[in-house]
């Protein structure tokens, strides 16, 4: 009798993957169309492909760890945005303490490679880009690289809709300066 009741109170243990086989696939499926993109952002918000591709793949890595605590599953491109965005601001704060503490960091290093990708002109819009505060910066990358609307920059920034304008306007106008000052 005993016997009988602790089969039914006990369930046998899954299989070891079945769990995780969605998680794998969809996963696996936004990270084959989506990588690039994500690189190329956080690319834009830290200023190196090394940095740029940690903070990807840490974000997909966190996708991957947390699935089942994740309940909207139709939603893991904006998740992800925002993960690779607060990875980003994580890197700025270690090297605002680093330099703080021990050191500035070295200016991106433009190997040939780079020089040819991005173009005179389109380098020298980034580096204006990399000027800016931190949620100018933010805004416009979202706005102008990713093509969000207000709407999505606000969700994935944390912030209202009016931010998203006010520090989209302010950036524009001080990358027009800034541009034209260049040149």
């Amino acid at each position: 009798m005993q016997s009988e009741i602790r089969s039914v109170v006990e369930k046998p243990p899954p299989e070891p993957h079945a769990a995780t086989a969605p998680a794998d696939a969809v996963v696996t499926d936004l990270f084959m169309t989506h990588r690039l993109g994500l690189v190329r952002f956080a690319f834009l918000l830290v200023g190196d492909r090394e940095t740029a591709e940690d903070v990807v793949q840490d974000a997909f890595a966190a996708i991957h760890r947390r699935w089942s605590r994740l309940t909207d599953h139709d939603q893991m491109l904006p998740y992800l945005r925002t993960a690779v965005l607060n990875g980003c601001r994580m890197v700025h704060r270690r090297r605002a303490i680093t330099r703080r503490f021990g050191g500035d960091r070295k200016v991106p290093f433009w190997s040939a490679e780079a020089e040819v990708l991005l173009g005179e002109t389109r380098r020298e819009v980034f580096l204006a880009v990399r000027t800016l505060p931190r949620r100018q910066r933010e805004a416009v990358v979202l706005r102008y690289y990713l093509d969000l609307s207000e709407g999505e920059i606000a969700e994935v920034m944390g912030v209202s809709r009016g931010t998203v304008k006010s520090s989209t306007s302010r950036a524009l106008r001080t990358l027009a300066a800034k541009l034209e000052e260049d040149r």
